[in-house]
């Protein structure tokens, strides 16, 4: 893990410190930067320019659909960055025994961050049995990953969930191991909102990251969310963001649509 995404080891998480940290330079910046290409009709030219853009930047990772995982590590090979690939993308709602295929797959072609949607409907449909199996479906994932010595964050599509069923998810996901805990796919009905990463910051605390995304296409969205307890971006506007704290022009990403 970048050392810009390393939490402090204090029970409280200081948010205003990181994100002074992360808004130093944009060296520092892209380090909790994930550069993000998930459109379904993204080509192999567009994911080989977000690994050369990945490798550029020394963004956090570059992070791909399953597909495209054996050729990001192929791109990305020697440079330090790793690859970030999405598991159960975009419902969740696949079975856990395919989820961990998909996962023990990708991690055999050199995925290392590991970003897994949370069975929302089951979670919804709130039984405790309901909730042990949500959690297993995590645990799933995470026991595969951290035996590669990979790293999960659990979506939870926050734009689905009441307050209620936020605080239950994060805390589910916690308990399961995940590393980090994730507002959104950026395909559903709504992102990451600074209201959403404070909830999710508070029940993390300094025990895991929150990754903001869906919908961070700006330097302003990236702090607020920084701001509000982010440790962590997901964003396919990566380039132009770090253009706009550079002071430049922004420049439009090849790998645009997230």
């Amino acid at each position: 893990m970048n050392t810009a995404t390393t939490l402090p080891s204090s029970a409280n998480f200081d948010a205003a410190a990181f994100a002074a940290h992360a808004l130093s330079s944009p060296a520092a910046l892209a380090s909790v930067l994930d550069h993000t290409l998930l459109k379904p009709e993204a080509t192999r030219a567009q994911v080989i320019q977000l690994c050369h853009e990945a490798t550029e930047h020394r963004f956090a990772c570059a992070m791909v659909n399953p597909y495209w995982v054996a050729t990001a590590a192929e791109a990305l090979a020697g440079t330090g960055v790793p690859v970030g690939v999405v598991v159960g993308f975009p419902l969740g709602a696949t079975l856990s025994a395919s989820k961990r295929d998909e996962a023990a797959r990708v991690l055999k072609h050199g995925a290392h961050d590991v970003d897994m949607v949370l069975n929302v409907g089951l979670l919804k449909s709130g039984t405790r049995e309901d909730y042990d199996m949500v959690r297993q479906d995590i645990r799933g994932v995470v026991e595969l990953a951290h035996g590669s010595g990979a790293i999960v964050k659990v979506i939870l599509e926050t734009c689905l969930l009441s307050f209620e069923e936020k605080l239950r998810a994060s805390e589910i996901a916690l308990t399961a191991g995940a590393d980090f805990i994730k507002t959104s796919t950026g395909f559903s009905t709504g992102g990451a909102t600074v209201d959403d990463i404070a909830l999710m910051r508070g029940v993390a605390g300094s025990r895991a990251g929150v990754k903001a995304s869906g919908g961070i296409r700006s330097l302003a969205d990236a702090v607020a969310m920084l701001q509000a307890g982010a440790s962590r971006i997901g964003a396919s506007a990566s380039v132009r963001i770090l253009s706009e704290l550079a002071g430049q022009s922004p420049a439009t990403p090849a790998s645009s649509g997230y």
